[in-house]
Order: structure tokens, then sequence, then C-alpha cells
């Protein structure tokens, strides 16, 4: 997923990216807490993911206003 790919999205397709990257941080951070965990680079990747949404998202309100 790369900055382009989410330019060409809609906001509400976005939240829904975002609600799933929740979802998929959540579940990385309870793997990791039970030991399960093997790539803890997966923890970083999730989080800057939904970093970079929410930059979009935030780019789309402000050039709404």
């Amino acid at each position: 997923m790369n900055a382009q790919e989410l330019r060409g999205k809609t906001p509400d397709e976005l939240k829904t990216e975002l609600a799933n990257l929740k979802k998929e941080s959540f579940n990385l951070r309870f793997q990791q807490a039970t030991g399960q965990l093997e790539n803890t680079a997966q923890i970083r990747k999730s989080r800057r993911a939904s970093a970079l949404v929410k930059t979009i998202l935030n780019e789309k309100a402000a050039s709404a206003e």
C-alpha cells in the first residue's frame, strides 16, 4: 500500500482501511504479549501504515474545506 493508491480512495474506504489496520495492530500486540509474534517489524509497519492513512484523511478533509 502506497500513498498514491490511498489518495485514489474515498474517505469512507480510508476509514475502513484504518479500522482494519487498527485491528491488525491490536492482534500483533496481543501476539507479542503472548510470545507468538515472530516478526516484530510487522508492528512498526502496521503503525506507519495507519499513520499514512490518517495523514491522507486529514489532507482530504483540509482540501474539502
